[in-house]
C-alpha cells in the first residue's frame, strides 16, 4: 500500500509530498503524520488493502466542519488531531492472479502470451508432472485429452479457485460427470471454458478463456489459495478519544485495573 500526502493543512507536522508504505500488518514504513493521523491512514490503509481501491483519505480533527460524501473520499475525523487537516492518497498495490496454463498445444502458447499481455502473473507447464499449483488464482487445461481427470482433481485439492478445461461439451461433461465432483467443487471448474464470442484461431480462443477469468476476477472469485490478503488484526478501543486503533508491539497501551488497555498516542495514555 502506498500512501501520499497531496494536501496539509497546518497546523501538522507533515507536507504535501510525504508518502508511505503501509505493509498487511499494519507497519509503517515512511511518513505521513504524527502518531494521531498515523493511526488514521492504517486503519484506512488495511481496508483498502482489502477492497483492492484507491481512496483518497481526508483526516480532521474533531471541530473541522463537515466535508461532503463523494465517491473515491474517506473521511476520518480524529479527535486527538490538534487541528490541522490531512489528505492523503492511498493506492493499493497487490499482486495480480497468477494463471497457470497446462499444455503444449496452440492454445496453451497463446493463453500465455495474452495472459501476460494483461499483466497478470503466469504459469506455464507442458504437462501435469510439471505443473505447479499453489498460489494459483487460475488454472487453465489445455492438454487435449491427456491427464484432465487428474489435472482436475490436483486443482481442486489445491484449493484453485478457477478450473478451466479446453475440451468440448459433450467431453467435458462426461469427464465431470465421472469424476463425481461435490457440487462446491463442480461450481469451481468451467467447461468448455471461455465466453462466447465465435472464435476460432488459437488467440481468439485464448481470448474467450481469459475473458471468463478476468470477469471472475473482477467479480472478486479468483482468491488464490495461498492468501496474499492481510492477516488477522486485532483492534481495540481507546478509552480516552474513541479512536479504533490497531493493537501492534509498539501501540501505546497501560495495565488498567489488571486489563490491558490500548490508545492512539502517548498522550491518551498518559491522560
Amino acid at each position: 500500500m502506498h500512501a501520499t500526502v497531496v494536501r496539509a493543512q497546518s497546523p501538522t507536522s507533515s507536507r504535501p509530498g510525504d508518502e508511505a508504505i503501509i505493509l498487511g500488518d499494519g507497519s509503517i514504513e515512511g511518513f505521513v503524520g504524527g502518531q494521531c493521523a498515523e493511526e488514521s491512514v492504517r486503519l484506512a490503509a488495511l481496508n483498502v488493502l482489502t477492497s483492492g481501491e484507491s481512496v483518497l483519505l481526508r483526516v480532521l480533527p474533531e471541530s473541522a466542519a463537515d466535508f461532503p460524501k463523494v465517491p473515491g473520499a474517506q473521511v476520518a475525523v480524529n479527535p486527538c488531531l490538534s487541528g490541522g487537516a490531512l489528505e492523503i492518497y492511498l493506492e493499493p498495490h497487490l499482486p495480480m492472479p497468477l494463471v497457470v496454463v497446462v499444455g503444449t498445444a496452440p492454445i496453451a502458447s497463446a493463453l500465455a502470451r495474452i495472459t501476460e499481455a494483461l499483466g497478470y502473473r503466469s504459469g506455464v507447464a507442458a504437462s501435469l508432472d510439471d505443473a505447479d499449483f499453489a498460489g494459483a488464482s487460475a488454472v487453465i487445461l489445455a492438454t487435449h485429452g491427456h491427464d484432465e481427470p487428474e489435472g482436475i482433481r490436483a486443482a481442486l485439492d489445491a484449493g484453485v479457485r478457477f478450473i478451466g478445461l479446453v475440451a468440448s461439451e459433450k467431453r467435458g461433461g462426461a469427464l465431470l460427470e465421472a469424476l463425481d465432483l461435490a457440487d462446491d467443487e463442480r461450481a469451481r471448474v468451467h467447461t468448455p471454458v471461455g465466453i462466447e464470442i465465435g472464435a476460432k484461431a488459437p488467440e481468439e480462443i485464448a481470448l474467450s478463456i481469459l475473458s471468463s477469468v478476468v470477469q471472475a476476477y473482477r467479480a472478486g472469485d479468483l482468491e488464490a489459495a495461498t492468501s496474499t490478503t492481510s492477516p488477522a488484526v486485532r483492534e481495540a478501543i481507546d478509552p480516552v478519544c474513541g479512536m479504533t486503533v490497531i493493537v501492534r508491539p509498539d501501540t501505546p497501551h497501560k495495565l488498567v485495573d489488571r486489563v490491558e488497555t490500548w490508545y492512539c498516542c502517548t498522550g491518551c495514555r498518559d491522560r
